[in-house]
């Protein structure tokens, strides 16, 4: 009789701990996926922006086209990523034609001192902030989701309960590392 209440008892102890470490990875992946979402709702922002900002800019430099041409093209790039890979690397040329604007943009004094353009740019300055906060956040939460399930006893049973592969990190090119390091020296 004893041996079947011990029995019982480790079979209740082992399934509350499954359910444990189920609710455990269900609660990272939904963080991950909330993450994710803030970050879209972001580059969102930052995507509506730059047509203002093309448009201000063309105002004072038309003739300028192709650096025009880049931005709408990496802006329709970045809106269509579908993953995390092509969203970063989509992200990483965009950062480029962006570089490529302002530098534009710093070859005409009128346009520097245009009040739109310098609202625009505060804007974009704000959304890069909330941007670079909400991919530190998501990575963190895809650090954790990575570890819970790679480590003990969760490993056992995360193939089990269907969490099958890791969340990929919305890292930076590496190639573009020093580059973003560098201080930014904007004149406006």
């Amino acid at each position: 009789m004893t041996a079947i209440i011990v029995a019982i008892v480790v079979i209740v102890v082992i399934g509350l701990i499954v359910v444990g470490l189920f609710n455990s990875l269900v609660r990272l992946n939904q963080q991950a996926t909330e993450a994710w979402s803030d970050i879209t709702v972001q580059l969102k922002r930052r995507y509506d922006l730059i047509p203002n900002l093309v448009n201000t800019v063309k105002g004072y430099a038309s003739h300028e086209k192709t650096v025009f041409e880049d931005v709408t093209k990496a802006r329709t790039s970045a809106l269509g990523a579908q993953t995390v890979p092509e969203q970063a690397k989509a992200e990483n040329q965009f950062q480029q034609t962006m570089k490529s604007l302002f530098a534009v943009a710093e070859n005409y004094p009128d346009l520097k001192a245009s009040e739109n353009f310098q609202e625009l740019q505060a804007e974009l300055t704000d959304t890069e902030d909330k941007i670079q906060a909400s991919r530190r956040f998501y990575n963190g939460v895809v650090r954790d989701f990575n570890t819970k399930r790679k480590t003990f006893p969760t490993n056992i049973f995360a193939n089990i309960m269907g969490f099958k592969t890791d969340k990929e990190f919305f890292e930076v090119d590496e190639t573009q590392v020093a580059e973003i390091q560098k201080p930014v020296d904007v004149k406006f």
